[in-house]
């Protein structure tokens, strides 16, 4: 799986600090402007997030790739309705040679990676049947299993992208849209280190939302993702 960080909004502290600042003050930009202390905007930021004022992050976003993803993985992630996705289109695209991800699980139990290898290549053939006898790339892909690779790119303000790490991060989440919160949360916090200082599950900053379906392992999560 390959995650980058390709885009974010330039000064992706600084914009959501004059907001903050602006909630608390008579003036406008230039008396905010020049009392805002830019040494103190982290901890000030910090604040805000944990108090739960996160419409001032809205103000920014951040924008990925991912490749080497599953369509089981992005018909999960595009559920994240308040995001923006482009996909590459598999009515455009022909998948002769398709490739796909395969589950660890599949692959150390005995005999299961040869069947799913074989499923696999047998798809491939039947789909390269149907377009040669010239049925369209739009229909051809209805043979294309979950497990074909894909890539997209996905922007999300900082709001949306802490409520996605909360989601996506716990353990109870899926292990492939979990590796790829990870990822993501890791280019986040070296670009915007004050915003997503404490990002992860929601266990972290909170109590397990998880119900009686909890992992039982919050303590190790909050020393996990702390800071």
């Amino acid at each position: 799986m390959f995650v980058k960080l390709i885009g974010y909004t330039n000064e992706n502290e600084l914009v959501p600090a004059i907001a903050g600042k602006l909630c608390y003050s008579k003036g406008g930009y230039k008396g905010i402007i020049e009392k805002l202390d830019r040494d103190k905007i982290g901890k000030f930021l910090q604040d805000k997030v944990e108090i739960g004022h996160l419409s001032i992050i809205e103000h920014i976003s951040f924008s990925y790739i991912a490749e080497g993803v599953s369509r089981s993985l992005t018909h999960q992630l595009v559920r994240h309705r308040i995001a923006s996705f482009s996909q590459q289109s598999q009515r455009y695209v022909g998948a002769e040679d398709f490739e796909y991800v395969v589950p660890d699980s599949i692959k150390k139990t005995p005999g299961a990676l040869t069947e799913y290898k074989a499923v696999m290549e047998h798809i491939r053939v039947e789909y390269e049947k149907l377009i040669k006898t010239g049925v369209p790339k739009e229909d051809a892909r209805y043979l294309l299993p979950n497990a074909a690779e894909t890539k997209i790119v996905v922007t999300m303000n900082a709001r949306e992208l802490l409520h996605f790490f909360n989601l996506r991060l716990c353990n109870r989440a899926q292990w492939e849209i979990r590796e790829l919160a990870g990822k993501m949360l890791v280019q986040a916090k070296k670009v915007s280190p004050d915003i997503f200082k404490d990002a992860g599950p929601a266990c972290v900053s909170g109590k397990c939302s998880e119900g009686r379906m909890t992992c039982g392992k919050s303590a190790e999560m909050r020393k996990k993702y702390r800071g």
